[in-house]
């Protein structure tokens, strides 16, 4: 029986309120949401992200699934590409895309805390996260910011 499953076999719908949180590979902490561990989820998890003020993430990609991120609040720089020369600025109420395999990096560089839904094609949402560490130089503006 799965999460999504009752003693009679049949799915059911969950409501999860994010409280308790989890270390992901890209080195930020992410409040638990809907995934195959917590709802039984077969193609899609939702997390809710929060990132301090001067914080960034590791360089990865998502080796096969695809991302969808929408900002809530505060702003964030993601640099995208196959050497992250791409940057792209996200504020509040926008909705961003990356695809299954793009490198990116991105970065609260404010002095204000962003919050953001993060939803992906992969229930697992760890599982297909590949660190770039080769990537982690390649974006002066990052120099003396710890991932994390």
């Amino acid at each position: 029986m799965s999460a999504s499953d009752t003693p009679s076999g049949k799915p059911v719908c969950h409501r999860i309120r994010p409280a308790n949180t989890y270390s992901g590979k890209q080195g930020f902490d992410y409040f638990e949401g809907i995934a195959r561990e917590t709802t039984g989820a077969a193609a899609i998890c939702m997390h809710l992200l929060t990132i301090p003020p001067g914080r960034r993430a590791r360089a990865h990609l998502h080796e096969s699934h695809e991302t969808a991120v929408y900002t809530i609040s505060g702003e964030v720089v993601m640099w995208w590409g196959e050497r992250l020369e791409h940057r792209m600025d996200t504020r509040a109420g926008d909705l961003v895309y990356i695809p299954a395999g793009m490198p990116h990096l991105p970065a609260n560089l404010s002095g204000a805390e962003a919050v953001a839904v993060i939803a992906r094609t992969d229930p697992h949402e760890q599982e297909s996260v590949v660190l770039r560490p080769d990537l982690e130089g390649l974006v002066p503006e990052l120099a003396g910011i710890e991932a994390g």
